[in-house]
């Protein structure tokens, strides 16, 4: 597998779960710091596709649903209270770790967040997060032969 095969081997579960592109970069036996960038960059497509996609998705997603939803489950008083409590950043710093990036983000829009914030926060959390995890993970003695 050329280099750009595991680059995108590593972004494509980023993009759905993003803890998948530390485990990902570590199996393929890229770089801590290529596996960190193509996580952050895997979570941003998500991101910026879903932000701008969010409104169409969740209208489409309820012509097809066969009885109505729920007004409050539990996940959704959870993220009401996140976001009431530390605005979009909180949302935003649990998505790497709870939402993944594409309930994260719908979660966002849903909030009605203008997009550029979305964005910005979204960036933050992912550099941050994916730093931490990817250099924790790389870390773990013995894991690289696991995988």
């Amino acid at each position: 597998m050329n280099e750009y095969g595991k680059y995108i081997s590593v972004i494509l579960p980023s993009m759905l779960k993003f803890l998948l592109g530390p485990l990902a970069g570590i199996a393929l036996k890229l770089t801590w710091w290529e596996t960190m960038f193509c996580t952050i960059i895997g979570m941003m497509v998500s991101v910026v596709t879903f932000t701008f996609l969010g409104k169409i998705i969740q209208d489409g997603w309820q012509k097809f649903r066969k009885k109505e939803q729920k007004r409050f489950s539990k996940s959704s008083r959870r993220a009401v209270k996140v976001y009431r409590r530390f605005g979009v950043a909180g949302i935003a710093c649990l998505t790497p770790l709870i939402f993944t990036p594409i309930g994260g983000t719908l979660i966002a829009t849903s909030f009605k967040i203008a997009p550029i914030k979305i964005i910005i926060w979204m960036v933050i959390f992912a550099i941050f997060w994916g730093l931490i995890l990817t250099l924790a993970l790389y870390n773990i003695p013995g894991l690289q032969k696991i995988l």
